[in-house]
């Protein structure tokens, strides 16, 4: 089993008093100036990510979105901006989230299934860059609303190659039986009625297979797939400018060993290389949790051990509102007590659980840990789809979100308060 210390990520080391200190900061003392439970980020943590997908892409006609759906933080969001990069997003509001922050709409692709008459009117009246188009109901709406606003809309259609990532099957986008995309067999006659569209420009393909692989071979058999593809439409006359070959590539929660940037964009390109030699169009690439997920960490407090029996409990101040992952994926993340173990407090295998009136409040099960009443713990990994899915369930509170830079710490979005929870409501007398 990995020490339990080796699964911090390098932006958090403890010291010679063996208390946990993030880029120069006590985490103990985070939690006292700010409180649990709390989402941290690191500023050196992104930028030195991004950093390395940038240089492995260097030289290449590459285009690096952010995933905006893995970390909406305006703060974020904002220092993907200021690196340059591009963005991917899913929804109107993430739309108004990557402008908000200065960010050019022509950098912005935007995806989905579901995209509202509204969202593709606003996304048209700012410029995106591209609509990733996923439906050929979704194809004929973009035109027409196009037409009415005296548009044309850069398109590219996503397809959906039936390739499967190897990943959980509710991150797993690209079978038949994923909602996501149009099938490889529908693609070239979309393509074909989308050429015929006056209203739609075509100027790209688009594939996502699905996140947290930590393979090469899904992403080349994905890759072989799209550029057959795209061979078949030149055929047909119908030239496309880019190629977007979404994210998904994983990250470390606890033994995985995934590509690195440059494994996976140097066996990328090779392919593409051999495929056109020296001729390659522009490529897209969407990354969300490689690029966030281990720049993030969830501060929580041991509120209470109990046992029953043989089964022991750690119950802490976060829960299934602060991290929804565990109890919708299963998924692990990494356990770590910001502190020395108090010597009189005994190992025992705790199941890590939460507040909230659920059985399914959990966020780790069966780990050995050394725990006190009071101690601070922290959950890694949480920089992805951790303060995202969020929730108000029980009433509670959403925590603070933290940005650690420069050796110290801002609030990127304050800790709400109960009355914040309800203050737009009504009362059956105040009501209209």
């Amino acid at each position: 089993m990995t020490p339990i210390d080796a699964l911090l990520p390098d932006w958090i080391v403890r010291d010679a008093q063996g208390q946990l200190v993030a880029d120069g900061v006590p985490l103990a003392t985070i939690a006292r100036d700010f409180g649990t439970p709390a989402d941290l980020y690191s500023r050196r943590a992104i930028e030195e990510t991004h950093a390395g997908f940038v240089t492995a892409l260097a030289g290449r006609n590459a285009l690096l979105c952010f995933a905006v759906k893995a970390n909406a933080s305006l703060a974020v969001i904002d220092i993907f901006r200021r690196l340059g990069a591009g963005f991917d997003i899913v929804s109107g509001g993430e739309l108004e989230r990557v402008l908000a922050v200065g960010a050019s709409a022509d950098r912005i692709v935007f995806s989905g299934v579901g995209k509202s008459r509204a969202d593709i009117a606003r996304a048209l009246e700012v410029g995106v860059r591209c609509f990733n188009v996923e439906s050929e109901a979704e194809l004929d709406r973009v035109n027409e609303i196009a037409g009415s606003l005296g548009r044309r809309a850069p398109i590219s259609l996503r397809v959906n190659p039936d390739v499967d990532a190897a990943t959980h099957p509710y991150i797993s986008t690209g079978l038949k039986r994923n909602k996501f995309g149009i099938a490889h067999d529908r693609a070239l006659a979309v393509y074909q009625h989308a050429a015929s569209l006056p209203h739609v420009a075509i100027v790209g393909i688009d594939c996502h297979i699905g996140s947290q692989i930590t393979e090469l071979s899904p992403f080349l058999a994905a890759l072989d797939k799209l550029l057959e593809l795209v061979d078949r439409l030149d055929e047909a006359g119908i030239h496309l400018k880019h190629i977007d070959l979404g994210g998904g590539l994983g990250i470390r929660y606890e033994d995985e060993t995934p590509p690195t940037p440059r494994q996976l964009m140097d066996a990328l390109f090779d392919r593409l290389e051999r495929w056109r030699p020296g001729r390659l169009p522009e490529i897209v690439f969407e990354f969300g949790r490689a690029l966030v997920g281990n720049a993030g960490v969830l501060l929580t407090t041991v509120e209470y051990l109990k046992s029953n029996g043989d089964h022991h409990f750690a119950i802490v101040d976060a829960a299934m509102t602060e991290l929804m992952r565990p109890t919708l994926y299963q998924s692990w993340h990494g356990v770590v007590p910001a502190g020395p173990a108090d010597p009189s407090a005994p190992t025992r295998n705790y199941d890590v659980v939460g507040p909230v009136c659920e059985s399914g409040d959990w966020l780790a099960r069966e780990r050995a840990l050394a725990l006190s009443p009071g101690d601070l713990v922290l959950i890694l990994a949480a920089g992805a789809y951790a303060a995202q899915m969020g929730s108000n369930y029980n009433s509670r509170p959403l925590p603070p979100e933290l940005l650690v830079t420069d050796g110290r710490v801002k609030v990127v979005r304050p800790r709400q308060t109960v009355r914040d929870l309800f203050a737009a409501e009504r009362t059956l007398d105040q009501a209209g």
